[in-house]
């Protein structure tokens, strides 16, 4: 069924072009710790993105 997780932290950083690699990295690096890692626009700022760290 659904899998829970667990938000542990949530920070908004400025908006790069290049910061997805990073988020793709530690994901396929930690997935195997039930970490997992989000980054989406800020709904409320177009310059910013947010950064959600995940325990699965």
């Amino acid at each position: 069924m659904g899998q829970k997780m667990e938000v542990l932290s949530t920070v908004r950083v400025q908006k790069a072009a290049d910061l997805y690699k990073i988020v793709d990295s530690l994901n396929r690096t930690l997935k195997e710790k039930d970490l997992m890692f989000g980054l989406a626009l800020d709904e409320k700022d177009e310059e910013k993105m947010v950064f959600t760290i995940y325990r699965t």
